[in-house]
C-alpha cells in the first residue's frame, strides 16, 4: 500500500536522485548534510513526501538511552509545547539539473513497502539513476584526506567513478536500507551507487570535511552548477577547532599521531613509495 504523498508535479525527465538517511551510515551528519547542502545551494522545493507512521517503532522497549532514538521529536519551551513531530522523509526538485534530493530517515519495519515508494515516485519521472552519501566511522585522523569507497548495482558503472580517489567496497556484515534499495534499483533497471565515507570514530560532532568531500564528488559527478568555497572555510575551522581540543588531551592526540603514520604508509605504499609517489607527481625535494 503507498504512502507517497506528491504535492506538484517538476517538470523532470530522466531523473537523477541522490539519497540520503539519517541513523545507519550517517556519521558526522554527512549523509544528511551533503543532501542538505546541495537542496539549500540548488533552492531545491519539496514535492512529495512519505508518510512515516508504518515504517518506525516508537515504543521501543529498553532503558530510556536505547529508546530515545525511536521516539518522535518535541519540544518545549517555558511549559509549553511548541513542536511535536514524527520522522520526516522528504522528495525536493531541481528542474535544470533533472534532479531529485530525497531525505529521510532509514525506517525500522516494512522496508520492502518503504522502498517501494521511492522507486513509484522514481517511475513517475523516468529515474535513471540514484545516488547514495553515507559514513562509516574508521582509523582515519582528521589531519588526512577523506577516504571514500564505493559500490554499485552492476559491474559496468565502476569504470565511471575509478578515477575519481574511490576504492571499491569489500563488506560482509549487516545490511541497510540502501542495501537494499540497491538490491531492488538492479531488479528494476536503475543505475545506483553507493558512496561511504570514512570519518574519524573520536569526533562525534557534524564533520564538515566530509560533507565537503562527498559534495564535491556529486557536483562532479552530476555536473552541478554549485560554488563550494564555503565549505573550504567551514573545513579549515572545524581543524582548528579539533586542534584546539587536543592540546587539553595530549593521550588522544598521541593515538592520532599513530592514525596519521598508518594512513600515510597505506597511501604512500600503494603508490610505489614517497620517492615514487614525487617522480610520478613531478616534485622535486626541498
Amino acid at each position: 500500500m503507498s504512502q507517497l504523498i506528491i504535492k506538484r508535479q517538476p517538470k523532470i525527465k530522466s531523473a537523477r536522485m541522490v539519497v540520503s538517511f539519517s541513523g545507519w551510515m550517517n556519521g558526522g551528519e554527512v549523509s544528511t548534510g551533503t543532501v542538505d547542502y546541495i537542496k539549500n545551494k540548488l533552492k531545491a522545493v519539496k514535492f512529495a513526501e512519505i508518510k512515516p507512521e508504518t515504517f518506525y517503532i516508537f515504543n521501543f522497549p529498553g532503558t530510556m538511552e536505547q529508546t530515545s532514538e525511536f521516539r518522535p521529536y518535541a519540544r518545549v519551551e517555558k511549559g509549553i509545547l511548541k513542536d511535536f513531530s514524527f520522522p520526516k522523509n522528504e522528495f525536493y526538485y531541481h528542474e535544470a539539473s533533472n534532479l531529485i534530493l530525497f531525505k529521510g530517515k532509514e525506517p525500522n519495519i516494512h522496508w520492502d513497502n518503504y522502498a517501494q515508494n521511492i522507486f513509484e515516485l522514481g517511475e513517475k519521472y523516468n529515474l535513471k539513476r540514484i545516488y547514495f552519501i553515507g559514513s562509516v566511522a574508521a582509523g582515519t585522523p582528521h589531519t588526512r584526506g577523506i577516504r571514500t569507497s564505493c559500490y554499485c548495482s552492476k559491474e559496468g558503472l565502476k569504470k565511471e567513478v575509478k578515477n575519481h580517489g574511490i576504492k571499491f567496497t569489500i563488506y560482509e556484515g549487516p545490511g541497510s536500507i540502501t542495501t537494499y534499495l540497491t538490491y531492488l534499483a538492479r531488479q528494476k533497471g536503475v543505475e545506483m551507487f553507493n558512496f561511504v565515507a570514512e570519518i574519524p570514530i573520536y569526533i562525534q560532532s557534524e564533520n564538515p570535511k566530509a560533507i565537503k568531500t562527498m559534495t564535491e564528488k556529486l557536483v562532479k559527478l552530476l555536473d552541478l552548477d554549485i560554488d563550494t568555497s564555503d565549505l573550504t572555510k567551514q573545513n579549515l575551522d572545524f581543524e582548528k577547532r579539533i586542534n584546539e581540543l587536543l592540546l587539553s588531551q595530549p593521550q588522544l592526540a598521541e593515538e592520532i599521531k599513530k592514525l596519521e603514520e598508518n594512513y600515510d604508509k597505506e597511501f604512500f605504499d600503494g603508490k610505489g613509495g614517497f620517492e615514487e609517489w614525487l617522480k610520478r607527481k613531478g616534485i622535486d625535494k626541498l
